[in-house]
């Protein structure tokens, strides 16, 4: 059995390494050191060993030639490649959950998700609870995984939303950048609403369409995001991966 302090010091190396990844302090293509790392947090390497497998996992790492990890880049074909993944397995989930039928209590929990979701969007730029949005956004899509009833699905999306750029809330903007997402925030809304109307009728092919084009606001705030430079690109979690 594993002791407390072992689960304490992975997770330690875990979040300290995913930070780093995250904010470019360690650019794709570094190589990473079990021993160089022990020493910097002061501990075994067999925490940090787990540590690295795991991050192996979520897509940040790969395995470097002559063995150990390097940091992983991406490219902006890369970014939406996973994203158009994202929408091709959310689309998915929701036909089937539309052509198997859900629960009235779960259609009902949606509802109360997107609720809360609307409780986050003022009319104002200064009234947008974005740390709340998020979180409930992420609620949603979650939840959203889970109404087909299929374990493969839930699963295989939990894998492809492991990269931070693909995550459903990946490109929510700062509120330096609110008034040109707003619209962006509002049409997901809708969209929402929408997903769970259709998946409530039993309407698959629609519940499925509505799905995947929820998926590509992340795409259209991903390509603005770009054009505006690094400035704005080095502020989004995960972006800093990326690469022309």
């Amino acid at each position: 059995m594993r002791s407390g302090n072992g689960r304490t010091h992975a997770g330690r190396a875990l979040v300290a390494l995913r930070q780093k990844i995250l904010s470019g302090e360690l650019p794709g293509g570094t190589r990473l050191f079990e021993v160089t790392i022990a020493e910097a947090l002061d501990i075994s390497r067999t925490p940090v060993r787990e540590a690295l497998a795991r991050l192996a996992e979520e897509g940040l790492l790969e395995r470097a030639a002559g063995g150990g990890f390097a940091v992983r880049s991406f490219t902006p074909a890369d970014v939406v490649d996973a994203i158009e993944l994202r929408g091709v397995l959310e689309g998915t989930a929701a036909r089937l959950a539309a052509e198997r039928g859900v629960r009235a209590d779960r259609l009902e929990a949606m509802r109360g998700i997107v609720a809360r979701l609307d409780a986050c969007v003022g009319a104002g730029a200064e009234e947008v609870d974005l740390e709340a949005y998020a979180e409930r956004n992420a609620e949603f899509h979650s939840a959203l995984a889970g109404l087909a009833g299929s374990e493969i699905i839930r699963r295989e999306l939990d894998r492809a939303t492991r990269l931070p750029f693909a995550s459903p809330s990946a490109f929510l903007p700062d509120t330096s950048e609110m008034e040109r997402f707003r619209r962006s925030l509002h049409v997901a809304q809708e969209q929402h609403r929408a997903i769970v109307a259709a998946i409530a009728a039993r309407e698959g092919t629609r519940a499925e369409a509505l799905a995947r084009e929820h998926a590509r606001i992340a795409r259209g705030n991903l390509e603005y995001m770009l054009s505006e430079g690094r400035g704005l690109i080095d502020r989004i979690p995960g972006l800093a991966l990326v690469v022309d």
